[in-house]
Parts: structure tokens; sequence; C-alpha cells
């Protein structure tokens, strides 16, 4: 017997592509036993796309958070917590969060459950990530024992185990949630067989793509990478667009945290035991 799952998407102004999302769930060969759109001060059609749905599918609720006047990357963590504290009396064994902006296959769900049945060690899964860039799409290069915030989808012990997103307002909620299942134990693993559309590079948004590699950098500091470790990756990654530039300002995010001495949101033992990991990884290509 399969177990349930339940769906929390914050969505903050996501007209345009919301729609196509819930189109995507509502295909599901096995269809979410709830769905929390938490529609986080959005001032569009979000609210109204929505509560539109809601009236004619009974699982699916609209939770309108107030709007902050601070907006940073902890808003997304705070509006999944408030769509979580909805689901707490209810029965299910894995909860996920999607992005209002992504779409997959009708058996994406049976798919991704059906790996978690054959791994009881697996405690975050999703599919990976394929950007749009000009007129097709393209898989994102991600560690496979990384899934993507857009599509994370936890067993629910695993869940608790994490105790939730952290509110950290330089970004890298999904990145700090997946270190901490790792540290507990659970395999965390992005299946490359199993496609998540994404309309427009992942992470932009309005920024420009210079922005958001500079900013990747301070992401990766608060994390909690190790210094070589971010060398090493950036010299690997001078292939990606844009082409080396890109790679220099992820060390110029990495080195300006470091000389603000930027304060680190998680704790240090996710630290130490990120760092550990990465030693293991530089020592295992040495």
């Amino acid at each position: 017997m399969r177990e349930e799952y339940v769906l929390i998407t914050p969505a903050r102004n996501e007209e345009v592509c919301l729609e196509q999302t819930i189109a995507t769930v509502l295909a599901q060969s096995i269809l979410p036993r709830q769905w929390i759109i938490v529609s986080d001060g959005s001032v569009d059609r979000t609210d109204e796309i929505a509560a539109q749905y809601a009236r004619s599918h009974r699982f699916i609720r609209l939770l309108r958070a107030p709007a902050h006047q601070q907006r940073d990357f902890g808003a997304k963590a705070r509006a999944f917590q408030a769509g979580y504290d909805q689901i707490v009396d209810t029965d299910y064994g894995f909860v996920g969060n999607l992005d209002a902006d992504v779409s997959f296959g009708p058996d994406y769900y049976e798919q991704i459950l059906e790996r978690f049945q054959g791994n009881p060690n697996l405690g975050v899964a999703g599919g990976v990530i394929c950007e749009r860039v000009k007129d097709r799409f393209v898989p994102q290069r991600i560690s496979l024992n990384s899934v993507a915030g857009a599509v994370q989808l936890f067993r629910r012990r695993c869940f608790e185990d994490v105790g939730g997103y952290i509110p950290m307002k330089g970004g890298g909620i999904d990145a700090a949630a997946e270190i901490i299942a790792r540290m507990h134990g659970w395999t965390v693993q992005t299946f490359l067989d199993i496609p998540v559309y994404h309309p427009r590079r992942v992470s932009t948004g309005k920024a420009s793509i210079l922005s958001t590699r500079f900013h990747q950098g301070v992401t990766n500091y608060l994390l909690g990478y190790h210094p070589l470790f971010q060398l090493v990756s950036s010299l690997y990654r001078v292939a990606d667009r844009p082409y080396v530039i890109g790679s220099a300002l992820v060390l110029l995010g990495y080195g300006w945290s470091c000389l603000r001495r930027y304060q680190r949101p998680v704790p240090d033992e996710v630290v130490h035991f990120l760092r550990s990991e990465q030693r293991a990884r530089l020592a295992s290509r040495g």
C-alpha cells in the first residue's frame, strides 16, 4: 500500500506559472492527500487562481500569509512553516516542498514514492531540474546526494529529524535541510531519470546571472563550505555559463563573506558535518 503525501507551495506573485503547476499536480496518477498553497503577500492574481482551484478540489487549500515588509530568502521558509502548521493533524507519510513554477510528467510522484519504498533509508528525494535555456531544456548539474529545493520530498520522519527549514535570510534553506538530513543518517538523492521542467534559469529570478553567482558564494559561506572545497568546486565549474567569470564571482562572494565575518545561521555541528563530507570528497579525488 502506498503511503500518502502532502504538498506545500509557498507562492509570491506566481500568476504566470501557477496554473500550469496546478494542472501538473491534478494530472498526477497519485494525488496528494492535501496541498497547501501559501500566498506570501501576493499582489497579483496568485490568490485568485489558487482560490478558484481550491473551490473545485477539496484537497487544495489556499492560505494567505501576511506580507512582510522585509523581503529576504527566509520568507520562503516562513511561508512553508505556515503551511506545515496546517497539516499537523493530517495522517501522511511524506511531505513535499513544491515550487509554483515547475511541471513534470503525470507519474512523477508515483515514481518518487516507489523509490522511497525501495529504500527505507531514503529521506529526501526528487527529480532533476531541467532549466529552459533559449528553446530547449537543459538538466542542471547537481550532486546526486542533493535535491533541488523546488521539488524536495521528505519522508515524514526525516523532516521531523531535520526540524523544518531554517529561515536563512541569505538563502540556502533547501541545502541546509538536506545537509541536516544527511547528518542524521538519511540518504538524499536526485533521480536523473525523472525530469522536472523549469521555465527559466533557476535562482536568477529578477536578478542578473552575475549577481546570482556572487550571491551563491555568499550562501555557500553561510552554509559552512570548506574554503578548499569552494575553490575546487569553482574551478570545476568554470565551463558553466557565464564562462570563467561566473566561478570567479562565486569565489568573490565567498571571500567577501569571509572578510566581513558574516554570522552563519546554521549550528556549528552542521558546519562540521558538511566540511567532513567535503574533505572526504576531496580526498576521494586525490
